[in-house]
């Protein structure tokens, strides 16, 4: 077992390194530049169509505003909270803008591999829609390229199991509240796994349908959290932003190494936060009811703005303010924690862990998709209910046992979907910038 540890534990290390990181921005600069940067111009047309001004109808199972909340669940949460003070861990406050330059060549990114979700998706007998990279691959490229939807979705099954946002869900809870109990992790583990059981049986709609509920809802109590933080601490503000635009450019730090450090930190917590490239997102954007394929990428390219740009700028400045300074032992959730509670009395951590229980349940409820998508994929319907079982387990193990080897087999999962992701994405970019100019044009129209 130790040896199967220190294994995986390099691997993560290689998978995950700088070729990965450049690759993922470089794929969001590509797909910028060959769209002409078209699609940013219709942000504010994405945002009309989110809050349902140009509805649509047709086939497909969840709405334009459900697909991306859905998404956002699996997105926003642990990574945008715990992620981001691992990030001014590693990489200092500057590790922040680098993260915001990932989001913003990540709505590219999102708009594409969406794109080509919807254009490339199958609909079954029974109604159902099957959509993801493995479609776009199997539909829209050489028989010779199968083996790559295989990969996908061989990794996508591994890396939905649920392994840090149940270990983190019961720390927390612990931590704060019943430090004294016994045996609680089996007690929380079993409840989670009931929890998970009623939820991911119902399959995507319940999933959305939760996630439309809890999304929105988490975010308003987090975003009006930091308002308050922001009021009471205002002459605050301005030096934390400002620490951000200095480190990100620190020449001390260039002379010194250290801003590759900040630079591929930012990048790889960006990737972590808004999984941009990785092609989870397609697996839901894809089976959304829209009228057009586009439509659904302009959808699709909201996500960074929200879980980067939005929720993990909110993190930062509430960190940043506060003075916490992070350390070996507290440079996750625990950091994030202790800044609330300083900026807001012990009211803080409280308001952190409803928000961080909420968000990681929907979490687990979105990766659970994701992996019975691919095990459907791979297996057909009959394997969905043994993933199911093996995934509600998986809730529990988690959360009674230690995930260090667990953790990082998941990240390199994650690692093993981006190279089928973009490369069948940037093969087909050319159908998608066609079908992007053919919607663009009915909109003026």
């Amino acid at each position: 077992m130790e040896l199967l540890d220190k294994f995986f534990s390099q691997f993560v290390d290689i998978a995950w390194g700088q070729p990965t990181q450049l690759l993922l921005l470089g794929a969001g600069l590509f797909f910028a530049i060959i769209a002409k940067f078209k699609p940013y111009r219709y942000l504010a047309y994405a945002f009309d169509v989110l809050r349902g001004k140009y509805p649509s109808k047709g086939v497909g199972e969840v709405s334009h505003f459900k697909s991306l909340t859905a998404t956002l669940s699996g997105t926003i949460g642990l990574g945008n909270i715990a992620g981001v003070a691992a990030a001014i861990y590693f990489g200092g406050p500057g590790a922040i803008f680098w993260m915001w330059v990932t989001a913003i060549f990540g709505i590219a990114t999102k708009f594409f591999t969406a794109t080509l979700s919807s254009l490339y998706r199958e609909i079954s007998p029974d109604g159902s829609v099957n959509a993801g990279t493995m479609y776009i691959i199997k539909n829209g490229l050489p028989k010779y390229m199968l083996p790559f939807a295989y990969m996908f979705a061989f990794f996508g099954m591994i890396a939905g199991l649920p392994a840090v946002q149940a270990s983190e869900i019961v720390r927390i809870t612990e931590s704060l509240f019943f430090s004294d109990v016994e045996n609680f992790a089996y007690i929380a583990g079993a409840v989670m796994a009931t929890i998970t059981a009623i939820v991911i049986i119902g399959g995507l709609k319940r999933i959305a349908n939760i996630s439309a509920l809890l999304v929105p809802l988490m975010s308003i109590i987090y975003f009006g959290a930091v308002f308050v933080i922001i009021i009471l601490n205002y002459q605050q503000l301005i030096p934390a932003i400002s620490s951000i635009f200095y480190e990100a450019f620190n020449f001390k730090s260039a002379v010194s190494g250290g801003l590759v450090m900040v630079i591929l930190t930012g990048i790889k917590r960006g990737v972590f936060s808004n999984e941009a490239g990785v092609g989870t997102e397609a697996l839901i954007h894809g089976t959304a009811t829209t009228t057009h394929p586009a439509k659904q990428g302009l959808v699709a390219m909201t996500g960074p703005i929200f879980d980067t740009l939005i929720m993990c700028t909110l993190t930062a400045i509430v960190i940043l303010m506060s003075g916490v300074e992070p350390t070996a032992d507290n440079k996750g959730v625990l950091l994030t924690a202790e800044s609330f509670q300083v900026m807001l009395g012990s009211i803080g951590p409280l308001i952190l862990f409803f928000v961080v229980l909420c968000f990681g349940l929907s979490t687990i409820f979105t990766y659970s998709f994701y992996g019975t998508a691919c095990v459907k994929f791979l297996f057909g319907k009959r394997g969905i209910p043994i993933y199911q079982f093996i995934f509600i387990g998986a809730v529990f193990g988690f959360s009674v046992g230690g995930f260090d080897l667990a953790i990082n087999v998941v990240d390199s999962a994650f690692a093993m979907m981006i190279f089928p992701t973009l490369i069948s994405c940037i093969w087909l970019a050319p159908v998608a910038v066609k079908k992007a100019e053919e919607y663009f044009a009915s909109i003026k129209k």
